[in-house]
């Protein structure tokens, strides 16, 4: 008898039974064969140890435990989306695509956008290895374990695939599922899950995975990326991982021209409600891979891409108060208090008013009757007053000139629509703000240090600036509340290793206003130290590649700050890195110092990426678009039309891989 073949037919057999049921809706079985099959498995696998899979059925069951999920560098970014609310954001979308690529015909793949949360899953050799939680883009949590319990992903492939690839999906709960969770909470008295997409989140970090396998979680998938695919376009490659054995919904729909794309937005604007998941918008994709490439990406998004968001649902409830906020920067938000409301899913008690002006504009009043909805549906804003249930005796409101923290006196800068507190140095939300930016993820990240633990450093006299954090000894912190032995030893240690960050992160971190991680790593890899930077001139600032006058003229002001300048020195004395480490290339050169190219089209022996990684590594630069500032445009098969003109236009050589080959090898 060939136990090894036995194995490995009851694991296909039941591959394609979960296949049937939870991706196809079609089961061919009972569940009560289906789990006679399963325990079959159980007992031979429980006496054959040595045929261990781990992608086998059996370990969808879960009972991993993970106490701390590891934090992986996603291969492939994972970007956001830029947000419509109207056609004309779509015919204005289009016009800019148009203007790069030339008015050529143009196809456009439709997916209705859900509200879940987003996953990266990596297969190699059509067996799932890993699975990243999207985290801020660049990086994620590893979820792998969790991920494996949810029976519409395949834990190996069908068909031909290839090698290697990452697929984008969002996990969801749908409807059905969500209630009876609820239904079974509130039998036994407890509280029920506020809403399916944040109890989807939630469930990718529970630590028990066999708690995961008993929420009825799935997973809808909508891209592919990698290297060497084979797929050229958006539609295809939905239909590709749809033989693979994925659940890719069957929604998706391909459209001609933007004329079809509204006719399906105005379709599931009036039929999502009959959907049994939820979805706020609908996705519109460029459908050429081709198309993709030569658009690109702006600092967060696709330029290929764009999400319609579907009308907000709207409230109205009465506002009880408004409070202020203090920000990092010293900025002033104030904030309505309302008379809790069920709004898309959700308890809403609070909601933005931006500032004075918007409280004006509004004519909002204590007691007011206001109309509540969520802002490209996540975060509450007022748009309006029922005026007709308006109290005659209400007074205008009156916009506080004192900061509700420290008394100061509050500015307002013109041309700015928001008030500040100028007390920098002593006002607490800024100084706490400021260190709990310091230690984010995108910045510092510092493990076992959060935003409530960096009030309570602060309120207990241990910290006055971030730099106060690499003094901090486990005997200071313990006595704290909620502090164990363990947990200040992590919170120590975890400062510590930050002093291992990179420059352009610590950058970003110290927080110099306007300067986000993009801006951050532009001027770290210009000046390659904190102190180069801090010699720069306003106008030597401003020169560098999208560094405007405004955020030059921040990082002028910060380090004018006597404060800031102290702060900075503590930090270099610590450890903290203050210079770009570069990594030596021994191939890299300085043939092309000085020359921007521009790539475009499809090339036979590189990928775009390795082109421009070979003309930084010998000292030339990428350019996004063609203008007089382009020295060559590298080009391929295909090379956009619009490039192509303009090129000719601008009389700039226009040269082929092999040329550029010569370039860097002569």
């Amino acid at each position: 008898m060939d136990v090894h073949k036995i194995i490995q037919d009851l694991r296909d057999e039941l591959n394609q039974h979960n296949y049937n049921y939870y991706v196809l809706d079609n089961p061919t079985i009972s569940d009560f064969e289906f789990d006679q099959k399963l325990k079959q498995l159980q007992e031979l696998e429980s006496q054959h140890p040595e045929l261990f899979d781990e992608n086998s059925p059996t370990q969808r069951v879960g009972g991993t435990i993970t106490k701390n999920f590891q934090t992986v560098v996603h291969d492939y970014r994972m970007y956001s989306l830029d947000n419509s609310y109207s056609k004309e954001d779509l015919i204005d979308w289009e016009n800019r695509i148009q203007k790069v690529l030339g008015n050529v015909p143009l196809q456009y793949t439709c997916e209705l956008k859900y509200d879940g949360a987003s996953i990266s899953i990596t297969y190699e050799n059509g067996k799932l290895k890993r699975a990243v939680t999207r985290g801020d883009g660049f990086q994620g949590d590893d979820v792998t374990n969790n991920i494996k319990t949810i029976k519409s992903i395949p834990l190996q492939l069908k068909g031909y695939f290839p090698q290697r690839f990452d697929i984008r999906g969002e996990i969801i709960l749908p409807f059905e599922g969500f209630e009876k969770m609820n239904q079974e909470l509130i039998e036994i008295g407890e509280t029920p899950y506020s809403n399916p997409r944040n109890t989807a989140s939630g469930s990718l970090k529970l630590q028990d995975s066999s708690e995961v396998a008993k929420r009825p979680l799935e997973c809808l998938l909508y891209f592919i990326v990698g290297n060497n695919l084979n797929i050229k376009t958006q539609f295809e490659g939905l239909e590709a991982a749809r033989k693979w054995g994925f659940k890719v919904p069957k929604e998706a729909k391909l459209a001609n021209s933007l004329t079809e794309v509204f006719d399906y937005i105005n379709y599931w604007d009036e039929h999502r409600h009959n959907l049994p998941y939820e979805t706020d918008g609908v996705v519109i994709k460029v459908n050429s891979f081709q198309h993709q490439d030569e658009l690109g990406y702006t600092a967060k998004s696709p330029r290929w891409a764009i999400a319609y968001k579907f009308k907000a649902e709207q409230v109205s409830t009465k506002l009880n108060s408004i409070s202020y906020q203090v920000g990092r920067t010293g900025s002033i938000t104030p904030v309505a208090n309302l008379e809790p409301v069920q709004l898309a899913g959700t308890i809403v008690k609070r909601a933005s008013l931006h500032n004075a002006d918007q409280i004006e504009k509004l004519d909002i009043r204590i007691g007011d009757t206001v109309f509540v909805e969520k802002g490209g549906e996540i975060i509450p804003k007022i748009i309006g007053v029922d005026f007709s249930k308006r109290n005659a005796a209400s007074e205008p409101t009156v916009y506080i000139n004192h900061c509700p923290e420290c008394q100061a006196e509050l500015v307002r800068n013109e041309g700015e629509a928001n008030h500040y507190c100028p007390n920098f140095y002593g006002c607490p939300p800024q100084i706490i703000g400021r260190i709990q930016h310091f230690i984010t993820r995108k910045a510092m990240d510092i493990e076992g240090l959060g935003g409530e633990t960096v009030a309570l450093l602060y309120n207990n006299g241990l910290v006055k600036d971030y730099a106060d954090l690499y003094e901090l000894t486990v005997d200071q912190i313990l006595p704290l509340e909620r502090m164990a032995q363990k947990s200040a030893e992590n919170l120590v240690n975890g400062v510590q290793k930050s002093k291992e960050v990179p420059f352009e992160r610590v950058l970003y971190a110290v927080g110099i206003r306007y300067v986000g991680e993009t801006v951050a790593k532009k001027l770290a890899k210009h000046y390659k130290s904190i102190d180069a930077i801090r010699k720069a001139s306003l106008m030597d600032l401003i020169l560098v590649d999208e560094i405007g006058e405004k955020i030059a003229q921040s990082v002028i002001e910060f380090f004018d700050n006597p404060e800031n300048v102290r702060i900075i020195e503590r930090l270099k004395q610590y450890g903290v890195q203050m210079e770009l480490v570069e990594v030596h290339n021994p191939n890299a050169t300085d043939k092309l110092i000085g020359k921007t190219f521009v790539v475009s089209g499809v090339f036979e022996k590189f990928s775009r990426d390795d082109l421009k990684k070979a003309i930084e590594d010998n000292g030339g630069k990428v350019g996004s678009s063609i203008s007089t500032k382009t020295d060559y445009v590298l080009a391929g098969e295909n090379m956009g039309p619009a490039k192509l003109e303009k090129a000719n236009q601008l009389k700039i050589p226009i040269i082929s891989e092999e040329d550029f080959l010569t370039m860097i090898s002569t």
